[in-house]
């Protein structure tokens, strides 16, 4: 089993160019591109990645091991990540460094009341700012020994997991979504089409969020959601 615990023999020792060299990372994650920014991030920190996309596949993962880390979405299509923190926070078991994610920053005082040690916000590309949150919170003698150069490189996935993220969002659209799934919809594509500086869907997403927010009909607001995916499918994320 997977343990964070600072005195285990077969931790690997950090480095400077390497400070999160043997800690395992799961990223409850329902975005592909968001992932695979995490995925080159821990790469590029030494840390091996896991990755759950929704609430019941992390406890699952959570049943075999225990990461060092554990970064999780705050938006996910099975429940609100702030549970998962929760349980997270109160488990008996020995504890994982927890931090919350999301390309909403209201949700940060919701992520840290849940018990989250600290909040990425999306889209985090950042090497210096993540290697920085997760090195504060753990243990001294967990720290990379002597200097550090921070380098504030910028990592840039491949956005093809773009495309991976707005044929899901086709699925659950044809699937006749209900009032709860056209909010999923709504957060999911607003926060990936952010992290990809995809204005319109962006904005077509925004106003997906409004109208439901007001209770009103949202068949115009969902209809140029389904037009621009399409359009985005066949041009293969022309933005």
């Amino acid at each position: 089993m997977e343990t964070n615990d600072p005195f285990a023999a077969n931790y690997p020792t950090p480095t400077a160019a390497r400070p999160l060299l043997g800690l395992t990372v799961l990223v409850v994650e329902d975005s592909r591109y968001a992932c695979e920014a995490m995925r080159l991030l821990c790469l590029r920190s030494g840390a091996r990645i896991r990755r759950a996309d929704c609430i019941r596949s992390a406890r699952r993962h959570l049943q075999v091991y225990r990461p060092s880390v554990v970064v999780v979405d705050m938006g996910l299509p099975d429940g609100n990540g702030a549970d998962l923190i929760a349980e997270l926070a109160q488990a008996d078991a020995e504890k994982s460094v927890v931090l919350a994610t999301s390309g909403d920053d209201g949700l940060e005082q919701e992520a840290m009341a849940a018990g989250a040690q600290g909040f990425l916000s999306k889209p985090i590309t950042s090497l210096a700012v993540f290697q920085q949150m997760i090195l504060a919170t753990l243990p001294q003698d967990r720290q990379p020994s002597g200097l550090r150069l921070i380098e504030d490189e910028q990592v840039s996935p491949d956005e093809l997991a773009y495309h991976d993220d707005i044929n899901y969002a086709a699925e659950l659209l044809e699937n006749l979504p209900n009032d709860k799934a056209l909010d999923y919809i709504a957060q999911f594509l607003k926060g990936v089409a952010r992290s990809v500086e995809d204005g319109r869907m962006e904005q077509a997403a925004i106003a997906l969020e409004g109208k439901r927010a007001e209770g009103r009909g949202t068949a115009s607001e969902a209809a140029q959601i389904a037009g621009l995916i399409q359009q985005r499918l066949s041009q293969k994320i022309a933005i």
